[in-house]
């Protein structure tokens, strides 16, 4: 059996049809095929690879800590330097009420153990929620994404739970003294890149100082300089609870955490104690990945480019069939009439070496969302081979 044949034989498929592109090799913004076919990449692993695939610095970190040790002991046991630095770089470029990480496997990890915190710190069990949110796919963050499409074939899940209207009057007004958390992307990433105004992000960081519930924003998809700053809500002026990290955090590598103030933080050592545990979490060789892209990030002024690189996709991106193009940063969503324009048209920038993806919430939006390191010529080429695939496939 070749690969594709063990490929749908023994992995576990996650849909009736998947890519099932055979990527040999990928370096900066570009991947190549087992036939040396070579693709821009405008997903980065869905906001992965932000520096980039197989940056140098990282690789050479993941080498270097592999020749120290790889897993010791459950997390928080030992003092183990990869995630003490990076930790310790982290925080540095956050408020300092978000001073302690606890790092995770995956971002959806670090969704349930904000939702624990919440509960453990407040005495309250009311978790205020959003539609069409996505905050991963166990069943703590399942109770909470935003459509009912992806909850109902696992129910019960958790009880009390609201989903409202990310940016509504109602959402604010259902903030009370039995929230224990709102939980909250600061731009709706799968519905297709919806930002909400600044007055509203300050009006919901009020209501939840006022009620004493707990902000957690989930910047699992945003963080790490997508939007054109570090973090996004820095863009609202205001600071979360609770941070929620993912994605990019590990520089390829499987990451999460979530980060609070040091004494809300230990709540979850104390009564029970271990209140919150996990294997596998903060390893060292993720550590010392995603510090190493840490500081690619920083040093290599990535940061500064993004809003230059997403006006360059905009002056590009010019054709009657686009409905609308969304953006915040290199988070981008091109609006057609239908899932099956978007389609028709995601596949030809496939067959032509451009690849895309639609959202879980906006069927009929392309995705953009590619490594920050991408250059001005593989954007221009990028966009040549979309326009062209919308008008071979999208009907005037």
């Amino acid at each position: 059996m070749n690969q594709r044949e063990l490929f749908y034989s023994h992995v576990a498929q996650t849909s009736t049809a998947p890519l099932a592109l055979e990527i040999v090799k990928a370096e900066g913004s570009l991947l190549w095929d087992a036939d040396g076919k070579e693709y821009i990449d405008l997903i980065a692993g869905i906001s992965v690879c932000n520096v980039g695939h197989r940056h140098p610095r990282v690789v050479k970190a993941i080498k270097k800590q592999a020749d120290q040790y790889l897993h010791l002991l459950v997390y928080g046991e030992f003092i183990e330097s990869p995630e003490v630095q990076y930790a310790t770089a982290i925080t540095q470029h956050l408020p300092g009420s978000l001073n302690s990480v606890y790092f995770t496997n995956s971002g959806a990890e670090a969704v349930e153990g904000a939702m624990k915190l919440a509960k453990r710190a407040t005495g309250r069990t009311q978790i205020i929620a959003f539609k069409n949110s996505y905050h991963g796919s166990t069943q703590g963050a399942l109770s909470i994404i935003g459509d009912e499409y992806w909850r109902q074939a696992y129910r019960p899940l958790l009880p009390d739970i609201l989903h409202l209207d990310h940016g509504s009057q109602e959402a604010l007004d259902a903030i009370t003294e039995q929230t224990a958390c709102v939980i909250a992307e600061p731009i709706q990433a799968e519905r297709g890149i919806y930002t909400p105004t600044k007055a509203w992000m300050q009006a919901l960081r009020k209501k939840c100082t006022e009620t004493g519930t707990l902000l957690v924003l989930d910047e699992i998809q945003t963080g790490f300089g997508r939007t054109g700053t570090l973090w996004a809500f820095e863009q609202f002026n205001i600071t979360p609870d609770v941070l929620l990290l993912g994605k990019a955090l590990g520089g390829g590598m499987p990451m999460g955490a979530f980060i609070a103030g040091k004494e809300l933080m230990m709540n979850l050592a104390d009564n029970p104690v271990l209140g919150h545990i996990t294997t596998f979490g903060g390893h060292p060789v993720c550590c010392a990945a995603g510090h190493a892209a840490l500081k690619v990030l920083l040093k290599e002024s990535l940061i500064q480019e993004v809003k230059k690189k997403e006006q360059l996709f905009l002056d590009h991106l010019h054709h009657p069939a686009i409905k609308a193009i969304r953006s915040n940063g290199l988070m981008m969503a091109i609006e057609f009439d239908s899932y099956e324009s978007n389609k028709a048209v995601i596949d030809a920038c496939i067959a032509n070496g451009v690849l895309s993806d639609w959202f879980l919430f906006a069927a009929n939006c392309m995705r953009i969302v590619p490594p920050l390191t991408i250059s001005p010529k593989e954007i221009k080429k990028a966009c040549k081979i979309i326009l062209a695939a919308i008008t071979a496939k999208v009907p005037a």
